[in-house]
This record gives structure tokens, sequence and C-alpha cells, in this order.
């Protein structure tokens, strides 16, 4: 454990499993007091009780993220926990691959939903109150597929690149009162999200000069880096984790 996020409280969405639990042990390990969130309620309190365990803090809110309502709800009762929130991270997602021809209006709404409404309200609620503050960071999870074309991957792709937008209109909205606003790019990544890829992820890490898929946590260690004064002079970035698919 250390102290650099000492006196700091997080919010990470989708923080159950995958990239979200690693981003909430990572952040707890600084000395954040995190706030994670998820649908599945046994799993968030083994991750909240994971890391009291190892001596952060940790409490876990069950969410079910869909609208404005879920999204300002989710924020307010974080604070209630915490009294205020100063980072911010925006993991929660899905991602669904298919023919566009096959995508249903549910379908379509459920992603952006889920993918860009939630993120926007938990912002519209958020930042205002670390910008009165004067400072506070905020983390976007996009994804590798959001700067390239892709088959059947574009209602996935155009709802992060959404959100890689938002990243930038927010870092020059809230970044002259003290609020950074940055996203993580990952590339293909081994999760339990993505494990129903099954094959498809080695053959997509292959095509990476990395040469495999990534880890959790070191798309978590990205994301802490941005959510600490490491990172004092970076807004509005699009960091790419992705094991080098940026440069091909």
């Amino acid at each position: 454990m250390t102290s650099e996020l000492s006196g700091t409280t997080a919010l990470v969405t989708g923080g159950t499993s995958g990239i979200g639990r690693a981003t909430a042990v990572a952040l707890a390990g600084l000395g954040a007091q995190v706030v994670l969130s998820g649908r599945d309620e046994y799993r968030g309190e083994q991750v909240a009780k994971d890391i009291r365990a190892a001596g952060g803090r940790a409490v876990f809110l069950a969410a079910d993220l869909l609208d404005e309502a879920s999204a300002r709800s989710l924020a307010a009762r974080a604070r209630e926990v915490v009294g205020h929130v100063d980072i911010l991270v925006n993991n929660a997602g899905i991602f669904p691959f298919g023919p566009t021809a096959q995508t249903s209006e549910r379908d379509f709404d459920a992603v952006f939903n889920l993918n860009v409404k939630v993120p926007y309200f938990l912002v519209a609620e958020l930042a205002p109150m670390m910008a009165e503050r004067g400072h506070g960071a905020i983390i976007n999870v996009t994804t590798m597929v959001a700067e390239i074309g892709a088959a059947e991957m574009g209602l996935y792709g155009s709802s992060k690149a959404a959100l890689v937008l938002l990243t930038k209109a927010w870092a020059a909205e809230y970044g002259p009162h003290g609020v950074r606003v940055n996203a993580v790019s990952p590339g293909p990544t081994r999760t339990e999200g993505t494990a129903a890829m099954g094959d498809s992820l080695d053959e997509l890490a292959a095509t990476v000069p990395a040469g495999r898929a990534g880890t959790a946590e070191e798309i978590a260690d990205a994301i802490t880096y941005l959510a600490t004064d490491r990172s004092s002079f970076v807004y509005g970035a699009i960091l790419p984790v992705d094991g080098g698919r940026v440069a091909v």
C-alpha cells in the first residue's frame, strides 16, 4: 500500500470483474477510498472485501446502469458514502459484435445507453462538483475499435467513438477548472468478459506488435496513471494500451 492517492475518493463503474476490478484494487492500493459499482452483488461485495483485507478502503454499490436516472442515482449514493468523488472511472460497458443487418433497435439502445448515456450523466452529476473544488480526474475506458473500421464491430466501436469525442469535449469544458478528463483505449485484453471470444481473441492479439493479449492489470496501470498527479499536464488524451495496434 502507498499513500499517493491518500485522502481521495474514487468511483469505478463495472468494478466487479476484469478491468474495473483491477482498477479498483489498484486505486485502493494507492490509498484512495474506492466505491465500485456493478450488477453482481456477490462479486462486488467480494471485491470490496478483498480490498479491505489487503488494507485498503472500499465499498460496493449495486447498480444496474441503464439511463440518466440510474447514473445520477449512483453518483448521489456514492457521495452519500464518501462525501465527494475526486476520481471517476467510466469503465462499465457492453460489447456485442455482429452484422449491422442483424442488430435490433433494442440492442442498439442498450449499447448506447450504457456506453454513452451513463458516462454522460455521471459526468454531468460529478464534474461540476469537482470543478467547484478545483480538482478531479475522470478516466473513460474506450477501445481500439473506436479508431478503426472493423467488420461487425460498428455498434460497439461507434459507441466508444462517441466517448472519445466526449473525453476531448469534457477536457475542454472542465479542464480550466482543474478537472482532467482523459481516456484509456485498450486493445485485445484477457478478462472474464472477453473469454467468450475464444480463439478470436488470440487471433486478434496476434496482429498487434506485442503478439499477445493484454491483462486487466496492464490496463488498470494506465488508468491509475491518469488518476494521479503523475499525469498532471495530461488533458483530453486518448492513451492507447493496445500492444502496439496503434502503430500498425
